[in-house]
């Protein structure tokens, strides 16, 4: 049976966009879609209900306040794609929680970029970076302009980041171009020490040919690791290899991209948050969707 692709919804408008995008993924992957709205109010309401007399009615609103935002999800994500295979689920758990477990057994998760609640005023909610840099499947995050999302741009962009990126972000940036049918630009950021420390091996002929040289290097690894036949060569997939500051020239180039992927390395045995900070910098501003894909050590 095929892992679904999992949305979470928490009523708001980012949250919303999020099924959307979802919608559009599941059909484009020939994926289920599974929607999951977390509330802890049968976990500390229930018992509520049946000890305090007269509090049913406020409670049972509260009940169905979580169905209706499911529903309103549902109807939304059908109305985008009537043929989807939609299942949807109230979890009595806590959004972070809840959407990690079905990570556990899913295609990939996604959210929106911001929530409901004191946290809506940020760049980034907290529900969304902690699956980002916990989840142990892709995490894509719905963001960017409005022509980022809802209109084609034909263009995934890879950045390459050494072996954080690893094989796991490439194919899956590969698979993402080839089923939209866009370019896919490959894309690795260099810069020049700002010393050269006594006995580098950069000391010996000029550095940046050597940094340049290891730039297109790292870029061959990652198209390699895509596992297909010839993909260096092929018209729709484009290496890019720039000097330049990595995060200024990747939300460049979000600009003009329907999706951008970055890796991210689980640790084994470390516990905690693993994200990077080029990882960090995309989800907060990059101007279209990100795809945060693990890749363990």
């Amino acid at each position: 049976m095929e892992r679904p692709l999992v949305v979470g919804v928490d009523g708001s408008e980012p949250g919303l966009l999020a099924v959307d995008w979802a919608a559009d993924e599941a059909v484009r992957q020939g994926l289920p879609l599974r929607i999951v709205h977390a509330s802890l109010w049968e976990r500390y309401e229930a018992d509520a209900l049946e000890e305090t007399p007269g509090a049913g009615a406020d409670l049972v609103t509260e009940h169905d306040l979580a169905e209706g935002i499911l529903a309103q999800a549902s109807d939304r994500a059908r109305r985008r794609a009537s043929t989807l295979d939609i299942g949807t689920d109230l979890v009595p758990q806590d959004a972070v929680s809840a959407l990690l477990r079905e990570a556990a057994h899913a295609t990939a998760v996604v959210t929106g970029s911001r929530g409901r609640g004191p946290i809506r005023e940020l760049l980034l909610g907290s529900v969304s970076l902690s699956l980002s840099a916990r989840a142990p499947c892709p995490v894509v995050v719905v963001r960017g302009s409005l022509r980022n999302r809802d209109v084609a741009n034909g263009r995934v962009v890879l950045g390459v980041g050494g072996p954080a990126t690893g094989p796991a972000a490439a194919r899956f940036a590969f698979r993402e171009a080839a089923v939209r049918h866009s370019v896919l630009e490959v894309v690795r950021v260099w810069h020049r020490p700002a010393h050269r420390a006594a006995g580098h091996p950069l000391l010996r002929g000029e550095p940046a040919h050597h940094l340049e040289e290891e730039a297109w290097t790292l870029v061959d690894d990652a198209l390699r690791a895509m596992g297909e036949p010839d993909v260096s060569s092929r018209p729709d997939v484009r290496r890019v290899v720039t000097e330049g500051s990595v995060r200024q020239v990747l939300l460049a180039r979000s600009a003009a991209a329907d999706l951008l992927v970055v890796g991210a390395r689980r640790r084994h045995g470390r516990l905690g948050p693993q994200l990077g900070v080029v990882g960090h910098t995309m989800l907060h501003h990059a101007d279209c969707p990100v795809a945060v894909v693990p890749h363990q050590d």
